[in-house]
């Protein structure tokens, strides 16, 4: 990072609003309405459609070296896998956790101590919250604790996409790193394949809004990011013309400058193999068009 740069939540922390914000966010613990499901349900009482309690289920966390570069640097991003989600992608490549719920049910000071462990012992670049959407009122709760007690490093929300409006707003000035999927342009593949409905109305909200608050990815002079947006579009079979739709509406709609991470590593996972059109590995020659639109377009592309 910049000598000069502190990340957002600090300048909250000093003014009280952090604070604020975990009062806010808490009130989704017995009427939860954190994503676009809306279900209502009391936490502590009942599940909704995550399955998520009322407390963080922390499937594993370290340095993780698989990420991004700008993320990766010298040291690893430092993540925290949480269990469950809101999404129910039937080619999930982590269903344990997903669908599963693996992990441990943990306390805010334990997770607030993993954020300092990340940055204190393992020496991570940042911390990166992986599928984190269910756990905000933990996660704002553990950060204030960990910020109390020095944490400085950037928040990276590692999502799937499908954010609610409000819940943004909660973020905005924490997160320093937007990291969120875009995985279809058609709502009848967010339906099918991930049980979700109005999937690209929802995530081309929620990228302007993550793109509002943190503009283009910014990078130190090692190339490790500290500020801006990343979107990740997982190419799937059958799928050529749906993401260029995905590639366009980035072009046109966000910063010139936000990384685009046009990735080929879909594999039929879990469910996939129950549907025949996704039932196969991408092509070569699918993707290389691909990459070929999105270069075509002048998009910043991870390496």
């Amino acid at each position: 990072m910049p000598v000069n740069y502190e990340p957002s939540y600090r300048k909250l922390l000093a003014g009280g609003e952090l604070e604020n914000r975990v009062k806010e966010a808490r009130k989704h613990l017995t009427e939860c309405n954190l994503c676009p499901h809306e279900c209502g349900v009391n936490r502590r009482r009942e599940l909704g459609f995550c399955r998520a309690a009322d407390k963080a289920l922390v499937s594993s966390y370290g340095p993780h070296f698989g990420e991004e570069p700008p993320l990766v640097g010298r040291n690893g991003s430092g993540t925290i896998f949480f269990g469950y989600c809101n999404m129910r992608c039937v080619f999930c490549q982590n269903c344990e956790l997903s669908f599963g719920g693996e992990g441990e049910i943990i306390s805010n000071e334990k997770l607030a101590e993993i954020m300092l462990r990340l940055q204190n012992y393992y020496r991570c670049h940042n911390i990166n919250l992986v599928t984190p959407t269910h756990f905000v009122a933990s996660i704002l709760e553990a950060l204030l604790l960990a910020a109390e007690k020095g944490l400085a490093l950037p928040l990276v929300y590692n999502c799937g996409g499908y954010e609610k409006m409000e819940t943004l707003a909660l973020l905005d000035s924490v997160v320093d790193i937007y990291m969120p999927d875009f995985k279809y342009h058609l709502a009848e593949r967010g339906q099918r394949y991930s049980k979700v409905r109005n999937y690209p109305e929802i995530v081309k909200k929620a990228l302007k809004e993550m793109n509002r608050q943190v503009g283009g990815l910014k990078t130190d002079e090692q190339g490790v990011a500290y500020r801006g947006l990343i979107i990740r579009h997982l190419m799937m079979p059958g799928g050529l013309e749906d993401t260029k739709e995905v590639l366009k509406f980035i072009k046109e709609e966000l910063s010139p400058d936000c990384l685009v991470n046009l990735m080929d590593q879909y594999y039929p996972a879990h469910q996939a193999f129950e549907y025949q059109e996704i039932a196969r590995r991408l092509t070569h020659k699918e993707y290389t068009e691909a990459l070929q639109f999105a270069r075509q377009l002048g998009l910043r592309l991870a390496q």
